[in-house]
């Protein structure tokens, strides 16, 4: 028994330790691993020593965003809706050695659904529209590679809106008979008006108006992790502003391509549009 407690006590020693030296990095609340297309793969890199550097990693080209929880350096990889299926290759720098970890992403079916639009014109689109379209979709991909480097990234995220959970992630959508791309966030049914809050802190990244999303809001929680709000009836915030968790972005509206008032929330991990009820703490 005394050297069970002897084995607390040091235990307990060494997390107060880590917890001076990397404040932000001993609990990250990791969200929940999901080794499928569209999901997160969690990926361990070694242990925290006292004052060590914190890795970096990459999946091809790509920076990944790396963490520390319960005294372990983690790298947390988006996975696209298109990623293939099978082994990939992570490459990390660890204690001044490059090396690799090897994980596996498994294959997932998810379900169609079938909406009908009456205004037609947001799915056979003008030329018009559909060049206008075409911008936006190459700025949006631009700031979904957005990174800015921080210390202080909370992976702990909060429902943005209080409502009902619908329009799941990842359903493969029809508009009026026509396929087109999977549904890469989650909808949260709401009245139009409804208060959303950012679901973590962060800096605006960007604040517009887009042909399919309407009214949209990017939150920049740093190290490649990003949070859209779509189909906004107002904004309350503006690009470069700093927001805490909870704080008001705006209100909900119809504005964009949406078949009613409701909120779109989507969650951009590495470039890669990922399910955003992997992070929400009570799905963990």
């Amino acid at each position: 028994m005394p050297s069970k407690i002897t084995s607390m006590l040091k235990t307990a020693i060494a997390l107060s330790l880590l917890s001076f030296i990397f404040p932000h990095l001993t609990y990250a609340n990791l969200p929940k691993s999901s080794n499928v297309p569209g999901g997160i793969a969690i990926v361990p890199l070694g242990r925290v020593l006292n004052n060590s550097i914190k890795p970096q990693a990459w999946l091809g080209e790509q920076a990944i965003l790396v963490t520390a929880d319960h005294n372990q350096w983690y790298a947390v990889v988006g996975l696209p809706l298109g990623i293939n299926i099978g082994s990939h290759t992570l490459k990390f720098q660890i204690a001044g050695k490059t090396r690799v970890r090897f994980f596996r992403v498994k294959a997932k079916k998810y379900p169609e659904q079938k909406i009908t639009l009456k205004d037609t014109s947001k799915v056979e689109l003008s030329s018009s529209d559909e060049a206008r379209a075409s911008r936006e979709i190459f700025n949006i991909k631009q700031l979904k590679r957005h990174w800015r480097e921080d210390d202080d990234t909370d992976l702990a995220f909060i429902i943005p809106a209080e409502g009902r959970l619908s329009g799941n992630f990842g359903l493969r959508r029809i508009f009026n008979g026509q396929p087109r791309s999977p549904h890469a966030g989650l909808d949260v049914a709401v009245a139009r008006g409804t208060p959303i809050m950012a679901s973590a802190q962060g800096e605006i990244l960007a604040v517009d108006d887009y042909f399919f999303n309407g009214k949209t809001i990017f939150v920049d929680h740093g190290n490649g992790l990003i949070t859209m709000y779509c189909h906004l009836d107002q904004s309350d915030v503006h690009t470069g502003d700093t927001v805490s968790k909870g704080q008001q972005l705006g209100l909900s509206g119809q504005t964009g391509r949406a078949t009613g008032p409701h909120l779109h929330w989507s969650v951009v991990l590495n470039g890669a549009m990922v399910d955003p009820a992997l992070f929400i703490s009570g799905n963990n």
